[in-house]
């Protein structure tokens, strides 16, 4: 590597950080947003009855954090909780019990999109520090 280019290199690159790094989280949150709605297809995850449960993982809402970007992703469903961890011998205010075993679908999801991730920012490095 030349030493003489080196300051225009790293210049360079330093412009590319912040678009590089929204253009890879927002990336993958559409990812975690697609995995999450596929383990909310269907055993092991919940069963789709109606679809308005795996509908309402809408899309990620972007975000500006200082050089990249962030995403929020999740659900208003009221049943999200429930179906992600179930619940073990709950009475409700009429006296009926209810039992439900879980149905992970976002953790699920966060697992496999952590494997993932480090490697999409390995490469949105490759391409910041490219040529």
């Amino acid at each position: 590597m030349d030493l003489a280019d080196l300051a225009q290199r790293l210049d360079r690159a330093a412009d590319r950080v912040g678009p590089e790094t929204n253009r890879t989280v927002q990336q993958q949150a559409r990812l975690g947003r697609a995995l999450i709605r596929e383990n909310a297809s269907g055993r092991p995850g919940p069963n789709v009855i109606t679809g308005d449960y795996r509908d309402s993982w809408g899309q990620p809402q972007p975000f500006a954090v200082p050089d990249g970007g962030g995403a929020t992703l999740g659900t208003h469903a009221v049943q999200a909780r429930r179906l992600e961890y179930g619940f073990y011998d709950m009475t409700d205010s009429i006296g009926r019990h209810f039992f439900q075993v879980p149905r992970p679908h976002v953790d699920p999801a966060v697992n496999e999109l952590s494997d993932q991730y480090v490697d999409a920012f390995k490469d949105a490095l490759d391409r910041i520090f490219g040529a």
